[in-house]
C-alpha cells in the first residue's frame, strides 16, 4: 500500500515549536552565561534564569498568538472578498481560473473543462486553493501556534537552566554554553528530521548563531563584572 507523509501537513506547529525551543535555549543560556560571567551568585543566576524562562514563554505565546491571528484576519478578509467576486461576476472568475490552469500547462480546452468542473464542485474552495494558494494545511491556527511555541520555549529554556544545578563555579559560563550548543545541535537535527530535510545545514546554522549570542553575552557580562569589581 502506497503512503505519503508530507512535512507541509505539520508546518504550522513545527515552525512555532522549533522557533520556541531555539529561542528558549539561546536566550536562557545567554542570560545565564552573561550573568555568571559578571560574577553573580548561584542563587541570583538561578532566579534570573527562571524569570527568563517564565517571561520568555509568555512572550513567545503572546507573540505567536498575535502574529498568527493577524494572518488569520487577512485570510478571512480574502475569503470574503473572493465570495463577493464569485457572486458579482462568476464568468470572469471562471475565465480567471481557466487562465491559471493554462499557465500550469493545460491546453485551452482542457483548462476550461477542469475550471468548469471544479467550479461546479466547489467554486470558493477552488479559487482559494488555486488562485490564492490557501489550504487547510497552511491555515492560521493561533491557539495551536501559541501553545506549541510556549511549551517548546519552556522545554528549551529548562535545559540550560538545569546546568546551574551541576556547576555553580566560575566555569558555569562555559559549561552552560557547551551544553546549550549540544542542545541546539540536537534541536537542529530534530527539526530537520521532522521536516524531512538533510540535517547538516540546520545543525550548523542553529549552533553557529547560538554560539554568537552566547559569546556576546559572556563578553558583556565579563566587562560589567570587571567594571563592578
Amino acid at each position: 500500500m502506497h503512503e505519503e507523509t508530507h512535512a507541509v501537513t505539520r508546518i504550522g506547529w513545527l515552525r512555532a515549536a522549533i522557533l520556541g525551543a531555539n529561542d528558549g535555549i539561546v536566550s536562557t543560556a545567554s542570560l545565564i552565561a552573561g550573568v555568571a560571567a559578571a560574577g553573580a551568585s548561584a542563587s541570583s543566576i538561578l532566579v534570573t534564569g527562571t524569570a527568563g524562562l517564565v517571561a520568555g514563554a509568555m512572550s513567545m505565546a503572546a507573540g505567536e498568538y498575535v502574529s498568527v491571528s493577524s494572518q488569520g484576519d487577512a485570510e478571512k478578509a480574502d475569503v470574503e472578498l473572493e465570495k463577493r467576486h464569485l457572486a458579482a461576476d462568476p464568468e470572469f472568475e471562471l475565465e480567471e481560473l481557466t487562465q491559471i490552469y493554462e499557465q500550469r500547462g493545460l491546453d485551452r480546452a482542457l483548462a476550461q473543462q477542469v475550471a468548469a468542473q471544479l467550479t461546479a464542485h466547489d467554486a470558493l474552495d477552488t479559487h482559494l486553493r488555486d488562485e490564492l494558494g490557501m489550504s487547510s494545511e497552511m491555515a492560521a491556527r493561533p491557539i495551536q501556534a501559541a501553545a506549541a511555541s510556549a511549551a517548546s520555549f519552556t522545554v528549551g529554556a529548562a535545559l540550560p537552566l538545569a546546568t546551574v544545578f551541576f556547576d555553580r563555579g566560575a566555569s558555569l559560563p562555559w559549561t552552560v554554553s557547551a551544553a546549550s550548543l549540544l542542545f541546539l545541535a540536537l534541536l537542529g537535527a530534530l527539526g530537520a528530521w521532522a521536516g524531512n530535510a538533510p540535517m547538516l545545514r540546520p545543525v550548523v546554522r542553529v549552533t553557529f548563531w547560538g554560539a554568537m549570542a552566547m559569546a556576546a553575552t559572556i563578553a558583556i557580562g565579563s566587562l560589567f563584572g570587571a567594571v563592578a569589581g
